[in-house]
């Protein structure tokens, strides 16, 4: 994976996201709670019958491996392809696909270092796929041109520091007729909701429209729009059980609320590079 065609970006420093510390310190400390429910995906869990829903951390680690199979399903990840995960956060989607699949070639993309060490105790020797972890910004990859198959943004979008810049990244790291899927909290009309506190930077005002309009410019097609809000609304019962201190308990409120009342819909969004 060359970067001889890669753009002209001036890389970003690694931004403040103290629920990251808090996660990776309760790991550190082998609290089998967190152990359980984010030693492999940190995202949020997706439910078939969300009504039904468990909610112990078995529930939960199980319901996180269900959204990232969810997405690469979405996204066609097949057999043979190459896979490139940016914000690949602890390595859980790449590992369930490198479980489930032969002959890829997967990389994973993340800004944190201290999450990339941990991802890499996911892949053992003897694994199925070529793996590769990069410590790089989103927005400026390290990479060649039409290097990928598939490109994912599991739950990492709204903290990277320009959707459009990442858009334009991921068209030309795509051959033609590859595949990009992220996941994100789509407004279903303006919502103020932006965090610099302990979620770190998230701007979460990106619409279906806007998500169209970016994808546009940057050479790409807005294939399929899949709202799964209901399916992750029993995440917030997880995360209110386990508790991260007043501060995460009440942006992660606001963010359930708006989500109840479908102000804040998570979606999951595919493109295709024509």
């Amino acid at each position: 994976m060359g970067s001889d065609e890669q753009r002209s970006i001036a890389p970003a420093r690694q931004p403040a996201m103290p629920y990251v510390d808090r996660l990776l310190e309760r790991l550190e400390a082998r609290d089998p709670d967190y152990d359980a429910c984010f030693g492999r995906h940190v995202h949020w869990g997706y439910w078939p019958e969300p009504q039904r829903a468990g909610t112990s951390a078995a529930d939960f680690a199980a319901a996180a491996e269900r959204l990232s199979s969810e997405v690469c399903a979405v996204a066609g990840a097949v057999d043979g392809q190459r896979v490139l995960d940016v914000g690949c956060g602890l390595g859980g989607t790449l590992a369930a696909l490198d479980a489930r699949r032969r002959g890829m070639l997967l990389a994973g993309v993340n800004i944190d270092a201290r999450q990339l060490r941990r991802a890499q105790e996911l892949f053992r020797p003897g694994t199925r796929n070529t793996v590769t972890l990069l410590q790089a910004d989103a927005v400026a990859l390290p990479i060649a041109a039409a290097a990928f198959d598939v490109v994912l943004a599991v739950e990492s979008i709204f903290h990277f520091r320009d959707r459009a810049l990442f858009l334009a990244e991921a068209a030309r790291v795509l051959r033609r007729g590859g595949s990009l899927a992220v996941t994100d909290f789509v407004p279903s009309r303006y919502v103020h909701f932006k965090s610099s506190s302990f979620y770190g930077p998230i701007n979460l005002r990106c619409s279906v429209e806007h998500y169209r309009a970016m994808a546009a410019a940057a050479g790409l097609a807005l294939t399929a729009v899949r709202d799964i809000n209901a399916n992750t609304l029993p995440t917030y019962r997880v995360l209110r059980r386990l508790g991260h201190g007043i501060s995460a308990r009440a942006q992660t409120l606001v963010l359930e609320t708006l989500s109840r009342l479908g102000l804040l819909r998570y979606t999951i969004l595919s493109f295709r590079r024509p």
